[in-house]
C-alpha cells in the first residue's frame, strides 16, 4: 500500500511572508486605513455612511472595525478601509 504523505513543509511560505514584511516600505502591519472619530451618536451614522459613500464597500473593503458607546450618548468607532480601489 502507497504511504499517504504528510502535510506540507511550511517554511517556504513562513520565508515568503518574513521577506514580504522587511520589504515593506511603510513599515505598519496592515495595508488598511484607519481613522478613529468620538462623535455624538447622529454624528457617528453620518461620519459612517459618508465614508461607505465615499469608499465603497465592494471597492474599499470599507467597514466599521470597532465601535463603543461612550457617556452622554456619544460614540466612538474606528473605520478602515483599503487605500486604493485597484
Amino acid at each position: 500500500m502507497a504511504k499517504i504523505p504528510g502535510p506540507p513543509a511550511l517554511e517556504g511560505l513562513r520565508r515568503r511572508i518574513a521577506r514580504h514584511r522587511q520589504e515593506s516600505t511603510d513599515g505598519s502591519k496592515s495595508n488598511f486605513v484607519r481613522e478613529t472619530f468620538c462623535l455624538a451618536r447622529n454624528e457617528a451614522r453620518a461620519k459612517a455612511r459618508e465614508w461607505f459613500d465615499t469608499f465603497p464597500k465592494a471597492a474599499y473593503w470599507t467597514e466599521v472595525e470597532s465601535w463603543r458607546q461612550l457617556e452622554g450618548d456619544r460614540i466612538e468607532f474606528t473605520m478602515r478601509r483599503l487605500p486604493t480601489a485597484d
